[in-house]
Protein backbone atom coordinates (compact mmCIF):
# COMPACT_ATOMS: atom_id res chain seq x y z
CA UNK A 1 0.00 0.00 0.00
CA UNK A 2 0.84 3.99 -0.65
CA UNK A 3 2.63 5.74 1.92
CA UNK A 4 0.25 7.95 3.79
CA UNK A 5 1.78 11.08 4.49
CA UNK A 6 -0.06 14.67 5.76
CA UNK A 7 3.20 16.89 4.65
CA UNK A 8 1.10 20.13 5.93
CA UNK A 9 1.23 19.11 9.68
CA UNK A 10 4.69 18.14 10.61
CA UNK A 11 3.08 16.83 13.69
CA UNK A 12 1.45 13.83 12.63
CA UNK A 13 4.13 12.29 10.39
CA UNK A 14 5.90 9.32 11.92
CA UNK A 15 8.65 10.35 13.91
CA UNK A 16 11.58 8.16 12.63
CA UNK A 17 14.90 8.40 14.74
CA UNK A 18 17.10 10.45 12.26
CA UNK A 19 20.39 8.08 13.43
CA UNK A 20 18.18 5.39 11.77
CA UNK A 21 18.17 6.68 8.67
CA UNK A 22 20.46 6.10 5.88
CA UNK A 23 22.51 9.18 5.43
CA UNK A 24 20.56 10.34 2.22
CA UNK A 25 17.28 10.42 3.27
CA UNK A 26 18.98 12.43 6.67
CA UNK A 27 20.29 15.09 4.38
CA UNK A 28 17.10 15.60 1.43
CA UNK A 29 16.18 18.85 1.52
CA UNK A 30 12.96 20.31 2.99
CA UNK A 31 12.57 23.68 1.55
CA UNK A 32 13.23 24.99 -1.89
CA UNK A 33 16.41 27.17 -1.13
CA UNK A 34 17.72 23.49 -0.42
CA UNK A 35 17.80 21.49 -2.95
CA UNK A 36 20.88 21.42 -5.30
CA UNK A 37 20.45 21.87 -8.83
CA UNK A 38 17.50 22.04 -10.96
CA UNK A 39 17.65 26.14 -11.46
CA UNK A 40 15.84 25.88 -14.62
CA UNK A 41 13.17 24.71 -12.67
CA UNK A 42 13.20 25.99 -8.85
CA UNK A 43 15.01 29.25 -9.53
CA UNK A 44 13.14 32.42 -9.21
CA UNK A 45 12.00 32.00 -12.98
CA UNK A 46 12.15 28.57 -12.41
CA UNK A 47 7.84 27.30 -13.64
CA UNK A 48 8.01 24.34 -10.61
CA UNK A 49 8.83 27.54 -8.42
CA UNK A 50 5.93 29.77 -9.44
CA UNK A 51 3.34 27.20 -9.70
CA UNK A 52 4.05 26.04 -5.86
CA UNK A 53 4.21 30.18 -4.97
CA UNK A 54 0.79 30.48 -6.71
CA UNK A 55 -0.14 27.03 -4.79
CA UNK A 56 -1.68 25.96 -8.27
CA UNK A 57 -0.67 22.99 -9.04
CA UNK A 58 -1.02 20.60 -12.06
CA UNK A 59 -0.70 16.78 -13.01
CA UNK A 60 3.36 16.37 -14.00
CA UNK A 61 5.59 14.00 -14.35
CA UNK A 62 9.49 14.64 -13.37
CA UNK A 63 11.86 12.90 -15.92
CA UNK A 64 15.34 12.79 -14.83
CA UNK A 65 18.49 10.13 -13.90
CA UNK A 66 18.26 8.42 -10.66
CA UNK A 67 19.05 10.33 -7.75
CA UNK A 68 18.56 14.36 -9.02
CA UNK A 69 15.82 15.11 -6.48
CA UNK A 70 12.95 13.71 -7.76
CA UNK A 71 11.23 12.44 -4.50
CA UNK A 72 12.36 15.31 -2.95
CA UNK A 73 10.56 17.97 -5.29
CA UNK A 74 7.31 16.27 -5.16
CA UNK A 75 7.51 15.93 -1.28
CA UNK A 76 8.34 19.35 -0.76
CA UNK A 77 5.37 20.79 -3.27
CA UNK A 78 3.39 18.86 -0.75
CA UNK A 79 4.67 20.44 2.14
CA UNK A 80 4.14 23.84 0.87
CA UNK A 81 0.43 23.48 -0.62
CA UNK A 82 -0.60 21.78 2.45
CA UNK A 83 -1.71 18.63 0.11
CA UNK A 84 -2.11 15.33 1.66
CA UNK A 85 0.43 13.01 0.09
CA UNK A 86 0.50 9.62 -0.74
CA UNK A 87 3.50 7.71 -2.30
CA UNK A 88 2.82 4.65 -4.27
CA UNK A 89 5.55 2.60 -6.08
CA UNK A 90 5.22 1.02 -9.15
CA UNK A 91 7.32 -2.27 -8.95
CA UNK A 92 5.05 -2.93 -5.35
CA UNK A 93 1.73 -1.50 -6.33
CA UNK A 94 -1.71 -2.07 -8.44
CA UNK A 95 -4.60 -0.97 -9.86
CA UNK A 96 -5.87 -1.56 -5.84
CA UNK A 97 -4.08 0.75 -4.06
CA UNK A 98 -4.64 3.18 -6.75
CA UNK A 99 -8.28 2.91 -6.06
CA UNK A 100 -7.20 3.16 -2.47
CA UNK A 101 -5.87 6.42 -2.65
CA UNK A 102 -8.61 7.57 -4.96
CA UNK A 103 -11.38 6.61 -2.21
CA UNK A 104 -9.09 8.99 0.26
CA UNK A 105 -8.80 11.94 -2.10
CA UNK A 106 -12.71 12.09 -2.46
CA UNK A 107 -13.19 12.52 1.26
CA UNK A 108 -10.52 15.06 1.28
CA UNK A 109 -11.88 17.30 -0.95
CA UNK A 110 -15.36 17.27 1.34
CA UNK A 111 -13.25 19.07 4.21
CA UNK A 112 -11.24 20.81 0.92
CA UNK A 113 -7.81 19.54 1.01
CA UNK A 114 -5.95 18.86 -1.82
CA UNK A 115 -4.37 15.15 -2.48
CA UNK A 116 -1.37 14.83 -4.34
CA UNK A 117 -0.57 11.17 -5.73
CA UNK A 118 3.39 10.92 -6.18
CA UNK A 119 4.34 7.40 -8.14
CA UNK A 120 7.49 6.56 -7.93
CA UNK A 121 8.85 4.70 -11.25
CA UNK A 122 5.88 5.55 -13.22
CA UNK A 123 7.03 4.07 -16.25
CA UNK A 124 6.71 0.74 -14.83
CA UNK A 125 2.90 0.75 -14.17
CA UNK A 126 1.08 -1.39 -17.21
CA UNK A 127 -1.24 0.35 -19.42
CA UNK A 128 -3.95 -0.51 -17.28
CA UNK A 129 -2.04 0.69 -14.33
CA UNK A 130 -2.01 4.28 -15.86
CA UNK A 131 -5.21 4.14 -17.25
CA UNK A 132 -7.09 3.74 -14.44
CA UNK A 133 -5.68 7.11 -13.13
CA UNK A 134 -7.16 9.04 -16.20
CA UNK A 135 -10.79 9.83 -14.49
CA UNK A 136 -9.23 11.05 -11.24
CA UNK A 137 -6.39 13.01 -12.73
CA UNK A 138 -8.75 14.37 -15.07
CA UNK A 139 -11.21 15.74 -12.92
CA UNK A 140 -8.83 17.00 -10.73
CA UNK A 141 -9.61 14.19 -7.50
CA UNK A 142 -5.94 13.62 -6.91
CA UNK A 143 -3.14 15.92 -8.45
CA UNK A 144 -0.47 13.30 -9.94
CA UNK A 145 2.94 13.49 -9.74
CA UNK A 146 4.60 10.93 -11.18
CA UNK A 147 8.52 9.84 -11.19
CA UNK A 148 10.65 8.41 -13.80
CA UNK A 149 14.26 7.89 -16.03
CA UNK A 150 12.34 7.02 -18.84
CA UNK A 151 11.72 8.92 -21.73
CA UNK A 152 7.75 9.34 -21.04
CA UNK A 153 6.89 9.41 -24.60
CA UNK A 154 7.77 6.18 -24.67
CA UNK A 155 6.39 4.67 -21.42
CA UNK A 156 3.54 6.39 -20.63
CA UNK A 157 0.63 5.83 -22.23
CA UNK A 158 -0.80 9.12 -24.39
CA UNK A 159 -3.65 9.48 -22.59
CA UNK A 160 -2.36 10.44 -19.11
CA UNK A 161 1.13 11.68 -20.75
CA UNK A 162 -1.83 14.50 -22.34
CA UNK A 163 -2.70 15.45 -18.85
CA UNK A 164 0.44 15.76 -17.62
CA UNK A 165 2.91 18.33 -17.97
CA UNK A 166 6.69 16.37 -18.06
CA UNK A 167 9.25 18.52 -16.33
CA UNK A 168 12.67 17.20 -17.35
CA UNK A 169 15.74 16.66 -13.80
CA UNK A 170 19.13 17.48 -15.32
CA UNK A 171 21.91 15.47 -14.09
CA UNK A 172 24.19 16.99 -11.20
CA UNK A 173 27.25 18.72 -12.11
CA UNK A 174 30.75 18.20 -10.13
CA UNK A 175 30.09 21.10 -8.95
CA UNK A 176 26.56 20.46 -7.32
CA UNK A 177 27.67 16.86 -5.87
CA UNK A 178 30.40 18.77 -4.67
CA UNK A 179 28.02 21.42 -2.81
CA UNK A 180 25.77 18.86 -1.57
CA UNK A 181 29.47 16.72 0.18
CA UNK A 182 30.51 19.32 1.74
CA UNK A 183 27.01 20.39 3.26
CA UNK A 184 27.00 16.81 4.69
CA UNK A 185 30.28 16.97 6.21
CA UNK A 186 29.16 19.61 8.20
CA UNK A 187 25.90 19.44 8.75
CA UNK A 188 24.99 15.63 9.52
CA UNK A 189 25.53 15.29 13.32
CA UNK A 190 26.07 11.48 12.60
CA UNK A 191 28.46 11.35 10.20
CA UNK A 192 31.91 11.11 12.88
CA UNK A 193 34.43 13.29 12.39
CA UNK A 194 35.43 12.04 8.33
CA UNK A 195 38.21 13.83 7.69
CA UNK A 196 37.83 14.03 3.60
CA UNK A 197 41.05 15.23 1.66
CA UNK A 198 40.21 17.07 -1.71
CA UNK A 199 41.41 13.92 -3.91
CA UNK A 200 38.98 11.84 -2.17
CA UNK A 201 35.90 14.38 -2.12
CA UNK A 202 37.29 14.34 -6.17
CA UNK A 203 36.66 10.37 -6.34
CA UNK A 204 33.20 10.68 -4.41
CA UNK A 205 32.12 13.07 -7.29
CA UNK A 206 33.74 10.76 -10.13
CA UNK A 207 32.37 7.43 -9.52
CA UNK A 208 28.45 8.60 -8.30
CA UNK A 209 28.10 8.68 -12.06
CA UNK A 210 25.83 12.24 -11.16
CA UNK A 211 24.13 10.46 -8.31
CA UNK A 212 23.93 12.11 -5.14
CA UNK A 213 22.30 9.12 -3.64
CA UNK A 214 24.57 6.78 -4.61
CA UNK A 215 27.41 9.71 -3.06
CA UNK A 216 25.95 10.18 0.08
CA UNK A 217 25.39 6.27 0.83
CA UNK A 218 28.93 6.10 -0.33
CA UNK A 219 30.33 8.15 2.17
CA UNK A 220 28.10 6.29 5.27
CA UNK A 221 29.75 3.11 3.78
CA UNK A 222 33.40 5.00 4.06
CA UNK A 223 32.14 5.95 7.74
CA UNK A 224 31.25 2.68 8.98
CA UNK A 225 34.21 0.74 7.56
CA UNK A 226 36.30 3.84 10.07
CA UNK A 227 34.02 3.28 12.75
CA UNK A 228 36.79 1.66 15.03
CA UNK A 229 39.40 3.90 13.75
CA UNK A 230 40.93 6.84 15.72
CA UNK A 231 42.12 8.71 12.94
CA UNK A 232 39.43 8.70 10.41
CA UNK A 233 41.18 10.73 7.49
CA UNK A 234 39.48 9.69 3.98
CA UNK A 235 41.93 8.92 0.92
CA UNK A 236 41.28 8.10 -2.18
CA UNK A 237 41.82 4.33 -1.80
CA UNK A 238 39.35 4.39 0.81
CA UNK A 239 36.82 5.86 -1.45
CA UNK A 240 37.39 3.20 -3.66
CA UNK A 241 36.91 0.83 -1.41
CA UNK A 242 33.62 1.80 -0.48
CA UNK A 243 32.59 2.20 -4.06
CA UNK A 244 34.00 -1.30 -4.93
CA UNK A 245 32.89 -0.38 -8.44
CA UNK A 246 31.80 2.69 -10.10
CA UNK A 247 28.24 3.69 -10.98
CA UNK A 248 27.31 3.87 -14.29
CA UNK A 249 23.83 5.42 -15.56
CA UNK A 250 23.22 2.92 -18.39
CA UNK A 251 19.74 0.29 -18.50
CA UNK A 252 20.23 -1.92 -21.19
CA UNK A 253 16.44 -1.59 -22.47
CA UNK A 254 16.21 2.28 -21.33
CA UNK A 255 17.14 5.71 -22.98
CA UNK A 256 20.19 5.65 -22.22
CA UNK A 257 21.21 2.32 -23.91
CA UNK A 258 19.72 3.78 -26.70
CA UNK A 259 21.32 7.28 -26.51
CA UNK A 260 24.41 5.64 -26.28
CA UNK A 261 24.40 2.94 -29.80
CA UNK A 262 22.85 6.11 -31.09
CA UNK A 263 25.83 8.05 -30.72
CA UNK A 264 28.28 5.30 -31.18
CA UNK A 265 26.63 4.43 -34.84
CA UNK A 266 26.87 8.09 -35.61
CA UNK A 267 30.50 8.57 -34.43
CA UNK A 268 30.95 5.52 -36.89
CA UNK A 269 29.18 7.04 -39.91
CA UNK A 270 30.85 10.35 -39.25
CA UNK A 271 34.21 8.38 -40.10
CA UNK A 272 35.25 9.75 -35.91
CA UNK A 273 37.46 6.92 -34.81
CA UNK A 274 37.72 8.14 -31.41
CA UNK A 275 34.66 9.52 -30.70
CA UNK A 276 33.20 6.08 -31.42
CA UNK A 277 35.75 3.97 -29.57
CA UNK A 278 34.65 6.11 -26.81
CA UNK A 279 31.01 5.43 -26.69
CA UNK A 280 32.16 1.30 -26.99
CA UNK A 281 34.12 1.84 -24.07
CA UNK A 282 30.64 3.11 -22.35
CA UNK A 283 29.43 0.50 -23.18
CA UNK A 284 31.59 -2.09 -21.96
CA UNK A 285 32.15 -0.88 -18.78
CA UNK A 286 28.24 -0.85 -18.11
CA UNK A 287 28.05 -4.20 -19.23
CA UNK A 288 26.36 -3.94 -22.64
CA UNK A 289 26.21 -7.52 -24.63
CA UNK A 290 29.30 -7.39 -27.07
CA UNK A 291 26.49 -9.32 -29.54
CA UNK A 292 24.42 -6.58 -29.86
CA UNK A 293 27.17 -3.90 -30.71
CA UNK A 294 28.96 -6.46 -33.29
CA UNK A 295 25.02 -6.99 -34.77
CA UNK A 296 25.02 -2.90 -35.02
CA UNK A 297 28.27 -2.64 -37.07
CA UNK A 298 26.63 -5.48 -39.81
CA UNK A 299 24.23 -3.58 -40.00
CA UNK A 300 26.27 -0.50 -40.54
CA UNK A 301 28.80 -1.90 -42.74
CA UNK A 302 26.00 -2.45 -45.62
CA UNK A 303 23.92 0.69 -45.01
CA UNK A 304 26.96 3.64 -44.54
CA UNK A 305 29.77 1.84 -45.73
CA UNK A 306 28.57 -0.61 -48.66
CA UNK A 307 30.45 -1.01 -52.06
CA UNK A 308 32.49 2.23 -50.69
CA UNK A 309 34.62 -0.58 -48.60
CA UNK A 310 32.65 -4.00 -49.42
CA UNK A 311 35.53 -5.64 -46.86
CA UNK A 312 33.74 -3.99 -44.30
CA UNK A 313 30.90 -6.24 -44.16
CA UNK A 314 33.37 -8.94 -44.22
CA UNK A 315 34.81 -7.78 -41.47
CA UNK A 316 31.67 -6.78 -39.17
CA UNK A 317 30.46 -10.47 -39.57
CA UNK A 318 34.05 -12.23 -38.60
CA UNK A 319 33.97 -9.43 -35.66
CA UNK A 320 30.44 -11.24 -34.95
CA UNK A 321 31.50 -14.34 -35.19
CA UNK A 322 34.97 -13.66 -32.96
CA UNK A 323 33.08 -11.93 -30.09
CA UNK A 324 31.18 -15.04 -30.16
CA UNK A 325 33.43 -17.42 -30.10
CA UNK A 326 35.66 -15.82 -27.28
CA UNK A 327 33.86 -13.30 -25.22
CA UNK A 328 34.68 -10.93 -22.67
CA UNK A 329 37.10 -9.54 -21.56
CA UNK A 330 38.74 -10.63 -25.23
CA UNK A 331 35.80 -9.55 -27.55
CA UNK A 332 36.12 -5.84 -26.43
CA UNK A 333 39.77 -5.59 -28.76
CA UNK A 334 38.15 -7.67 -31.56
CA UNK A 335 34.82 -4.67 -31.50
CA UNK A 336 37.49 -1.69 -30.63
CA UNK A 337 39.38 -3.00 -34.03
CA UNK A 338 35.90 -3.26 -35.84
CA UNK A 339 35.40 -0.06 -34.74
CA UNK A 340 38.31 1.80 -35.83
CA UNK A 341 38.72 0.13 -38.82
CA UNK A 342 35.09 1.34 -40.10
CA UNK A 343 34.90 4.55 -38.73
CA UNK A 344 37.90 4.99 -40.69
CA UNK A 345 36.46 3.85 -44.00
CA UNK A 346 35.11 5.67 -46.87
CA UNK A 347 31.43 6.08 -46.56
CA UNK A 348 28.48 5.09 -49.13
CA UNK A 349 24.73 4.61 -48.32
CA UNK A 350 24.09 4.25 -52.47
CA UNK A 351 22.86 0.64 -51.94
CA UNK A 352 20.65 1.93 -49.01
CA UNK A 353 19.20 4.60 -50.85
CA UNK A 354 19.18 2.54 -54.07
CA UNK A 355 16.82 -0.10 -52.27
CA UNK A 356 14.64 3.09 -50.58
CA UNK A 357 13.84 4.11 -54.44
CA UNK A 358 13.44 0.98 -55.61
CA UNK A 359 11.09 0.25 -52.56
CA UNK A 360 8.78 3.23 -53.82
CA UNK A 361 7.93 2.03 -57.08
CA UNK A 362 7.38 -1.65 -55.91
CA UNK A 363 5.06 0.27 -53.80
CA UNK A 364 3.32 2.39 -56.13
CA UNK A 365 3.43 0.34 -58.87
CA UNK A 366 2.58 -3.48 -57.74
CA UNK A 367 2.53 -6.41 -59.71
CA UNK A 368 4.44 -4.86 -62.64
CA UNK A 369 4.79 -7.65 -65.45
CA UNK A 370 8.36 -9.33 -65.61
CA UNK A 371 9.45 -8.85 -68.94
CA UNK A 372 9.22 -12.17 -71.76
CA UNK A 373 12.74 -12.30 -72.06
CA UNK A 374 13.96 -12.99 -68.30
CA UNK A 375 10.79 -15.05 -67.58
CA UNK A 376 11.74 -18.75 -66.27
CA UNK A 377 10.41 -21.16 -69.11
CA UNK A 378 10.68 -25.12 -67.44
CA UNK A 379 7.96 -26.22 -70.39
CA UNK A 380 7.28 -26.66 -73.48
CA UNK A 381 4.10 -24.34 -73.31
CA UNK A 382 5.70 -21.71 -71.27
CA UNK A 383 9.03 -21.65 -74.12
CA UNK A 384 6.20 -21.73 -76.77
CA UNK A 385 4.29 -18.41 -75.14
CA UNK A 386 7.42 -16.65 -75.62
CA UNK A 387 8.40 -17.37 -71.93
CA UNK A 388 12.66 -16.23 -72.31
CA UNK A 389 12.79 -15.80 -75.98
CA UNK A 390 15.20 -13.19 -77.09
CA UNK A 391 16.89 -13.12 -74.14
CA UNK A 392 20.83 -12.60 -74.74
CA UNK A 393 23.20 -14.60 -72.29
CA UNK A 394 26.04 -11.90 -70.84
CA UNK A 395 28.63 -14.78 -71.04
CA UNK A 396 28.19 -14.90 -74.64
CA UNK A 397 29.46 -11.18 -75.52
CA UNK A 398 32.69 -9.43 -75.25
CA UNK A 399 33.57 -8.24 -71.88
CA UNK A 400 30.82 -10.38 -71.13
CA UNK A 401 27.85 -7.99 -71.26
CA UNK A 402 25.03 -6.98 -73.76
CA UNK A 403 22.88 -4.29 -73.25
CA UNK A 404 19.32 -5.19 -72.88
CA UNK A 405 16.11 -4.32 -70.35
CA UNK A 406 15.62 -6.19 -67.77
CA UNK A 407 13.15 -3.72 -65.78
CA UNK A 408 9.37 -3.64 -65.95
CA UNK A 409 8.93 -1.57 -69.29
CA UNK A 410 6.97 1.33 -67.11
CA UNK A 411 10.48 1.46 -65.27
CA UNK A 412 12.96 0.98 -68.11
CA UNK A 413 14.65 4.24 -68.03
CA UNK A 414 15.02 3.99 -63.69
CA UNK A 415 18.08 4.63 -62.17
CA UNK A 416 17.81 3.20 -58.66
CA UNK A 417 21.40 2.54 -57.66
CA UNK A 418 23.87 5.79 -57.98
CA UNK A 419 27.60 4.85 -56.91
CA UNK A 420 29.34 7.66 -55.58
CA UNK A 421 32.93 8.46 -56.57
CA UNK A 422 34.53 7.72 -53.28
CA UNK A 423 36.70 4.30 -52.26
CA UNK A 424 35.87 1.10 -54.24
CA UNK A 425 32.76 2.25 -55.21
CA UNK A 426 34.49 4.67 -57.72
CA UNK A 427 35.31 1.65 -60.49
CA UNK A 428 31.83 0.68 -59.99
CA UNK A 429 30.18 3.81 -60.58
CA UNK A 430 32.84 4.66 -63.90
CA UNK A 431 32.31 1.13 -64.99
CA UNK A 432 28.62 1.10 -65.16
CA UNK A 433 28.59 4.39 -66.66
CA UNK A 434 30.69 3.07 -69.74
CA UNK A 435 28.43 -0.09 -70.20
CA UNK A 436 25.07 1.65 -69.64
CA UNK A 437 23.66 4.41 -72.35
CA UNK A 438 20.99 5.44 -69.67
CA UNK A 439 23.49 6.25 -67.03
CA UNK A 440 25.88 7.82 -69.71
CA UNK A 441 22.61 10.17 -70.25
CA UNK A 442 22.46 10.82 -66.65
CA UNK A 443 26.10 11.86 -66.27
CA UNK A 444 26.38 14.22 -69.25
CA UNK A 445 23.19 16.25 -67.67
CA UNK A 446 25.23 16.49 -64.30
Amino acid sequence: MSKNYDLSDDSLLFKQPESTKPLAERMRPKEIEDVVGQDHLLGNDGVVKKMIDSGSLRPMIFWGPPGTGKTTLAQIIARKVKARFFQLNAISSGVKDIREVIEKANESIMSGSKTILFIDEIHRFNKSQQAALLKSVEDGTVILIGATTENPSFEVITPLLSRCQVYTLNSLSEDDLKLILETTIKKDEFLTDLKIDDEAKSEYVRLSGGDARVMLNAIEVTDSLLVNEKNKKVGIEKVKEAFQTQHFRYDQTGEEHYNTISAYIKSVRGSDPDAAVYYLSRMLEAGEDVKFVARRLIVLASEDIGNAEPYALTLATSCFTAVTYVGLPEAALILAQTTTYLASCPKSNAAYKALQKAGEDVRSKPNLKIPMHLRNAPTKLMKDMGYGKHYKYSHDYEEHFIEQDFLPEELVSNIYYEPTEIGREAALKKYLDVKWKKRQKDADNE
